[in-house]
């Protein structure tokens, strides 16, 4: 089931950085180099496999923007908001 404005709205407040992005939510991370990127995006993917729940991954050399959505659901759902915070927790980038 997709998250209501008001749930959505409260749960970004509590997660830096991600924004509403249609009926999705995003962040983009940025580092120092394209190597750097990768590294996130290979931890990110670990993270998203043991989850099962896969987000929508672009990189432009040492920037990657992070989309999340529940394709079966239509929107942002609870599932989505467990991996940005997961995300945010263990694959701590450099600057975000």
């Amino acid at each position: 089931m997709t998250l209501d404005e008001a749930a959505l709205g409260a749960a970004l407040t509590r997660l830096p950085g991600w924004r509403r992005a249609g009926r999705a939510i995003e962040k983009t991370y940025r580092f120092g180099d394209f190597r750097a990127a990768l590294a996130f995006v290979n931890r990110v993917g670990e993270l998203a496999e043991r989850q099962q729940h896969h987000p929508d991954i672009a990189i432009h050399y040492s920037e990657v923007t992070l989309t999340l959505w529940s394709h079966d659901a239509g929107g942002v759902t609870a599932r989505d908001l467990k991996l940005a915070e997961a995300i945010d927790a263990y694959c701590q980038p450099t600057t975000s």
